[in-house]
């Protein structure tokens, strides 16, 4: 049995809280810099619809169907066309330099390959496009930084292969992007990043 099958159900329930302390201010004020056309990657909920204010238009990807049917009912509260689709984060399927903007909202955590992840949103998204990423990481810190090693192997069974542990900000900076900016949360569990895709033309 894979025990994270109960956890596209719970999602919502499990987050509200926190949504409604800190994360719907962090995604609202994420997304004002979401502009052109724009690239969500792992969607889940819908919870980043209702916040864009300027982009022309998003695509949103999202590969789980439960996820996917439940955030169609935020699609009434949104602002610009958004149009919800089955892909994964690792096979895009789009031309290269498609994307003016790429939006990430607590999704590397559970893609199984994030570099190859990365590398699809470096092809599609257009030179000097942004990436707009809102994730929990790796921390440098002697006693939470080994917790979150230690209770990453049951997380992962729990939470839908969510990795504890993973260096986001780390795989940004290797595969080519240039950081402008990160805000750290939560005892630096939680950072904002925004990003330039760096690549020839």
């Amino acid at each position: 049995m894979v025990l994270g099958k109960w956890f596209p159900e719970a999602y919502d329930i499990i987050m509200k809280p926190l949504e409604r302390r800190r994360f719907e201010h962090i995604r609202k004020q994420l997304l004002q810099n979401a502009n052109g056309i724009v690239l969500e990657i792992g969607s889940g909920t819908g919870l980043n619809f209702p916040f864009y204010e300027h982009a022309k238009k998003v695509t949103a990807i999202e590969p789980d169907p439960l996820m996917r049917q439940r955030s169609l009912v935020r699609l009434e509260n949104a602002q610009i066309p958004i149009e919800v689709i089955s892909a994964r984060a690792e096979s895009l399927p789009f031309p290269d330099d498609s994307f003016d903007c790429v939006v990430c909202t607590l999704v590397f955590c559970t893609i199984p390959t994030s570099r190859k992840a990365l590398e699809e949103i470096r092809r599609v998204c257009k030179p000097d496009g942004q990436m707009l990423m809102f994730e929990h990481v790796k921390v440098k810190h002697p006693v939470l930084g080994p917790l979150q090693e230690w209770m990453t192997p049951l997380w992962k069974r729990l939470c839908d292969g969510c990795h504890l542990n993973r260096d986001t900000i780390e795989l940004v900076k290797q595969e080519g992007f240039k950081i402008n900016r990160i805000e750290r949360f939560y005892k630096d569990i939680f950072v904002v990043i925004k990003a330039i895709n760096k690549k020839q033309t």
